[in-house]
């Protein structure tokens, strides 16, 4: 059976429209636009069977499979949505209503996917952390409310099956898998004490029954991942101000937990952390972090450094579906350099330029990314991208300057769907892109032009392995670079040779003067040239050795002659002065 192919959902002040994916990029007929200069949020459902958007005056959720309309919801609105694991509920928020009597009506609603009826309303005064957590088999659903955690279990939203207050818990993260269930909680300390990372095990929430700990005392937020197969789960605590005064971005730290053990991930340079991701494989995660050039470092479950990417001019990390291709990129206050990495082999595949980056999103075929530029980050050059993993440029889609995309989102798909991609390291065939590309040639000032210049910026370090010194990694990296690049230009050399051949015997033949050429003469011209030890004139010793150089010359330029390759005229011209110069050498010699 063909895997489906994945549609493109694009969203602007025109509405939104959905488009085929690689390699047809055709427009969804079936989909109905919607032609809204109001859309604020649409969303695909994790099982790929419904989507969802907000146009200002409803939600409406059609079916991915006939594009046929399930439900519309009057709530307009809603800034936010949110799919449970399976499709089967549909979670949307929106501004609370507060008033000198207290807040309004519930803001926080559950409505079943297939029809659009309400499940359950709450009150959710915060937009930051406003999503209903579920396990993936949708039977336990968990709110953060007011430091307390509330747990509901197979979609009774009407009683709560487990209320937890005493740990006032601020954050929490529901690990993916199925029973036994497990949550990482955040519980923020008051001044002088500490705060905690603790990771239980659904429904012993006691501090006693935790499974792991991690304590700091710096933290003005976290932020927490859980890997695929719900083995791990890293907790990133950060502060807006370094009190140090040595980063701009704050200070971070990140932690390590999982059932077994806890750790703190000690990374290799100083700075903030700008990207932290796991491997969709579930066995290892990626940090970006440094002052710049950033350093990109790969981690295993055991929290040991596996490979060092080196450091660059990077802040995105973006692993494919299937976790075997990796993209280092740079966007934001950086050029937008990508940089594509085949995951097992710690290899680098390719490295291209993608300029205003502010969304980057991999294709569920785990074959195709696409970039965007999206208003209101940036409102000129408004525009997204279709690339192959091999650097080649698919599609492209600019727009108008009257017009603004807020957003493209691709159709998610569970796993398991599109088998993992073989890598190539040959380059498909692309497009042009239409759009000039930026000179990437370095400012100098006049004083330094026309002059060599070894001037660099900062010294970056090569990808290498833990405890492999970067220098030695830099040697082989350079003896590897110039052994293939003598392959290449020794390759190139016979190409031309063999395109050129044909026409060397037709350019000799025409030519007389080279044609009648007697084979080189060595011994003739050597018995005619004393020793330097013979000769006393220093100017008529300078004059043989001239007369010496250019006759070696002819020599060489005969040999490569008669071994068919074709000279320039300015070297056929020498050969015909070789007699005239034996004529001086032997008149000199007397």
């Amino acid at each position: 059976m063909a895997s489906p192919v994945p549609v493109v959902a694009v969203r602007g002040s025109t509405g939104i429209s959905i488009n085929l994916g690689p390699p047809n990029y055709d427009p969804v007929t079936a989909f109905q636009k919607d032609d809204s200069k109001s859309c604020k949020c649409m969303l695909f459902s994790p099982d790929s069977s419904k989507f969802a958007w907000v146009n200002g005056i409803s939600v409406k959720i059609v079916s991915t499979s006939t594009w046929k309309l399930l439900a519309e919801i009057p709530h307009p609105k809603v800034s936010c949505l949110k799919f449970s694991p399976k499709g089967t509920y549909l979670m949307t928020w929106e501004p609370c209503i507060t008033t000198t009597a207290g807040p309004g009506g519930p803001n926080l609603h559950i409505f079943k996917s297939e029809n659009g009826e309400l499940v359950k309303d709450f009150i959710h005064k915060k937009q930051t952390g406003w999503e209903p957590q579920w396990s993936q088999d949708e039977k336990l659903c968990g709110r953060c409310v007011n430091d307390e955690l509330l747990f509901y279990e197979d979609g009774k939203f009407d009683s709560v099956a487990l209320r937890v207050r005493d740990q006032k818990i601020a954050n929490f993260a529901l690990a993916p898998g199925t029973a036994p269930y497990h949550a990482l909680c955040y519980m923020p300390g008051k001044s002088g004490t500490p705060s905690f990372g603790r990771l239980f095990q659904y429904p012993k929430f006691e501090n006693q029954n935790s499974l792991a700990n991690r304590s700091f005392f710096q933290a003005d937020r976290v932020e927490m991942f859980w890997n695929c197969k719900a083995t791990g789960a890293l907790l990133l605590a950060s502060t807006d101000v370094d009190k140090t005064g040595s980063s701009y971005y704050g200070k971070q730290t990140l932690h390590f937990l999982s059932n077994k053990e806890s750790a703190l991930v000690v990374l290799g340079k100083e700075g903030p952390i700008y990207s932290v991701q796991w491997s969709p494989k579930g066995t290892e995660f990626c940090v970006c972090y440094g002052f710049m050039p950033a350093k990109v470092t790969l981690y295993n479950l055991k929290v040991e450094p596996v490979f060092e990417f080196g450091t660059g001019p990077r802040n995105a990390i973006h692993y494919n579906p299937t976790g075997n291709i990796l993209i280092l990129g740079g966007f934001g206050n950086l050029r937008g350099g990508v940089e594509v990495w085949d995951a097992p082999q710690r290899k680098l595949i390719t490295k291209l330029e993608a300029p205003d980056t502010t969304l980057l999103e991999w294709s569920p075929d785990g074959k195709h990314f696409m970039t965007a530029t999206t208003a209101p980050r940036l409102r000129m050059g408004n525009g997204f991208k279709i690339w192959h993993y091999s650097g080649a440029l698919m599609y492209e889609r600019p727009w108008n300057k009257q017009e603004e995309l807020w957003e493209v989102l691709w159709q998610s798909f569970p796993s398991g769907v599109f088998k993992e991609p073989s890598i190539s390291y040959k380059a498909v065939e692309g497009i042009q892109p239409t759009q000039p590309t930026a000179s990437k040639q370095v400012y100098r000032p006049p004083s330094a032009r026309g002059k060599e210049s070894n001037f660099k910026l900062h010294d970056e370090e090569p990808p290498h392995k833990p405890g492999e010194s970067p220098a030695l990694a830099a040697s082989n990296t350079s003896k590897a670079t110039l052994k293939l690049k003598k392959k290449r230009e020794a390759k190139k050399a016979k190409k031309a040779e063999q395109t050129q051949g044909d026409t060397v015997e037709t350019a000799v033949q025409s030519n007389p003067a080279v044609r009648d050429q007697k084979p080189p003469a060595t011994n003739g011209i050597s018995s005619l040239i004393p020793a330097d030890s013979e000769i006393d004139d220093p100017e008529k010793l300078k004059k043989l050795k001239k007369i010496k150089s250019k006759l070696d010359q002819i020599n060489r330029l005969k040999e490569q002659l008669a071994s068919g390759k074709q000279l320039e005229i300015n070297q056929l011209d020498k050969i015909k002065k070789e007699d005239e110069l034996l004529k001086e050498l032997k008149d000199l010699a007397l």
